[in-house]
C-alpha cells in the first residue's frame, strides 16, 4: 500500500508540473501574439501620424505663400526638423 500511495503522489506531482509548464507556455505564447498585434497597430498609427503631419505642413506652406508670417514660419521649421529627425531615426533602425 505504501508504494501505491507514493506512486500516486509522484504521478500527481509530475502531472502538476506538466500542467504548470503548459500553462506557462500558453501565457507566454498569448503575450507574444498580443505584442505582435500591438506592434502592427503602432506601425499603422505612426504611418497615419506621418501622413497627417505632411497634410498640416502642406496647409502651413499654403498659408506661408499667402503671406502669413510669424508662427507659420516657426511651425514649418519645427515640423520639417521633426520629420527630418524621424527619417534619420528610421534609417538607423533599419540597419
Amino acid at each position: 500500500m505504501g508504494t501505491t500511495g507514493q506512486m500516486l503522489i509522484t504521478a500527481g506531482a509530475v502531472l502538476s508540473a506538466g500542467i504548470l509548464l503548459l500553462t506557462t507556455y500558453n501565457r507566454v505564447y498569448r503575450w507574444t501574439l498580443r505584442q505582435k498585434a500591438q506592434d502592427r497597430e503602432l506601425s499603422a498609427i505612426r504611418k497615419e501620424n506621418t501622413l497627417l503631419t505632411y497634410g498640416v505642413l502642406a496647409c502651413l506652406k499654403g498659408l506661408e505663400e499667402q503671406g502669413c508670417d510669424g508662427p507659420v514660419h516657426e511651425a514649418i521649421d519645427k515640423i520639417e526638423r521633426d520629420l527630418n529627425l524621424r527619417a534619420h531615426d528610421q534609417e538607423g533602425n533599419c540597419g
